[in-house]
């Protein structure tokens, strides 16, 4: 359906070499886009290569988003790699850190919010550029349910994901009128290496799945239809718009 078609369409993937990332850029690749994925490490041009193998136009670069100079740097070849146009940012790369709030280490605090927070408004910023120039854009920043509570021995993570949701609105209230829809997507409890801790903690994980209406944990495959939904024409009228992915936890 040409409402969800993407072909044609440039879209920018960070962290996409596993879990949720991989899933949104497998998602979009389908509805046609080139994407290119970024890591921390070459896992994802081994990705990216996987990728490829099936037909996809997607390639990757590995750079650090806790390095200010490397993010201008990479942005700058995602530009020369896309010939100036870039059309879709998903702002997905993130971090988790654990410990009681009381002992919780300021570097660790400085890590997660540099990666979670300051690195999604610099690369929208960049990105805000160049969509403006060629007239529209979308931005898709991935919030959390700790965008709405405040978890449990994750202080830097809540903090980060509150202002990822608050940052969003922010720009939306900026940028839309100017033809850049900006949007966030809340996963809920997703099985993916960042829970790996919840979901081995039996009195954890049987708390969560008691309130799961879907059931199950989420799987990085549930993360497609809406990235491609809001990549595309169908979300032309949505934004500043905090959506959660959750199987029904937060009405439970």
């Amino acid at each position: 359906m040409k409402l969800f078609d993407l072909t044609g369409k440039k879209a920018l993937v960070t962290g996409g070499s596993r879990g949720l990332g991989r899933g949104m850029a497998e998602g979009l690749l389908e509805a046609g886009a080139e994407v290119i994925i970024t890591g921390v490490s070459d896992r994802v041009l081994e990705t990216a290569s996987e990728l490829r193998e099936q037909g996809h136009q997607v390639s990757g670069i590995s750079f650090d988003l806790s390095n200010r100079g490397q993010i201008e740097k990479a942005f700058k070849e995602v530009l020369k790699k896309f010939d100036n146009q870039i059309d879709i940012l998903v702002n997905n790369a993130g971090i988790q850190r654990r410990n009681k709030a009381e002992e919780f280490r300021q570097k660790d605090w400085d890590d997660v919010i540099e990666v979670n927070l300051n690195s999604v408004f610099r690369l929208s910023q960049l990105a805000a550029e160049q969509m403006l120039k060629n007239k529209g854009g979308k931005i898709i920043n991935i919030a959390s349910l700790l965008s709405f509570f405040g978890g449990y021995t994750v202080p830097a993570y809540a903090a980060s994901k509150g202002g990822v949701a608050q940052l969003t609105k922010a720009l939306s209230n900026e940028w839309a009128a100017k033809g850049i829809n900006v949007n966030a997507v809340a996963p809920g409890y997703m099985d993916t290496d960042m829970n790996t801790a919840l979901v081995n903690n039996e009195e954890r994980n049987k708390l969560i799945m008691s309130r799961i209406p879907a059931g199950r944990w989420g799987k990085a495959e549930d993360m497609k239809g809406i990235a491609v939904f809001l990549a595309s024409e169908a979300s032309d009228y949505l934004s500043g718009a905090v959506i959660p992915v959750d199987g029904g936890y937060l009405g439970r």
